[in-house]
């Protein structure tokens, strides 16, 4: 091999070297924050047993987008207490510190607290 082509090679090598540090090969790494786990304009709730949802108050306070881990479901305000939303089977009783759910015979979240963003 000639020394002028050695020469190139060593070029091209080192100059594919120095394009390739540019290029983030780590798809685990990112130069961007963590995103909040906490939908959007809703509020965390921890119960008894660690038990988590969320949830996001709408139309003037008279829905309550409930939102599982899996699934989410609307519940409006009942008529005739304004802490107390239902889907007819899910009923979500807002007491600040004394917050239950109940989904029927599935799953009851007793002792909820909503979770202040800081």
């Amino acid at each position: 091999m000639t020394k002028k082509l050695k020469q190139l090679l060593m070029a091209t090598g080192l100059m594919a070297l120095a394009s390739c540090s540019a290029v983030n090969l780590n798809p685990f790494s990112s130069n961007t924050k963590e995103q909040s786990r906490t939908p959007q304009n809703a509020t965390a709730f921890i119960c008894d047993g660690n038990k988590q949802f969320y949830v996001r108050m709408l139309n003037n306070g008279n829905d309550a987008w409930l939102m599982y881990p899996d699934h989410e479901v609307n519940l409006t305000k009942s008529a005739d207490n304004k802490n107390h939303f239902t889907s007819g089977v899910i009923t979500l009783m807002m007491n600040g510190d004394e917050t239950t759910l109940d989904d029927g015979e599935k799953i009851a979240y007793t002792g909820c607290k909503p979770q202040i963003k800081k």
